[in-house]
């Protein structure tokens, strides 16, 4: 099983995109929101690069967006 955080806030709607499809393919992952926690926005630029979310670590494969033909490939997902 893949290890998968998703960094986030509250009111990205391509965040909730992404945590729903993680869950509709039954894929455990954590969330940290960027918003209210400092150091998980610091983590999540250092990271990727980037300063936007979702950003989305997949045992240290990083992708940036929604993508989900990527996630589905790095998670092994048909």
């Amino acid at each position: 099983m893949s290890n998968v955080l998703v960094y986030t806030t509250a009111t990205c709607p391509w965040c909730i995109k992404v945590k729903e499809f993680l869950k509709k393919n039954k894929i455990a992952f954590s969330e940290k929101d960027v918003a209210g926690d400092e150091g998980a926005a610091k983590e999540a630029v250092e990271k990727s690069g980037q300063r936007g979310v979702p950003i989305i670590d997949i045992d240290g494969e990083i992708v940036v967006g929604f993508d989900e033909e990527k996630l589905k490939k790095l998670l092994k997902i048909k």
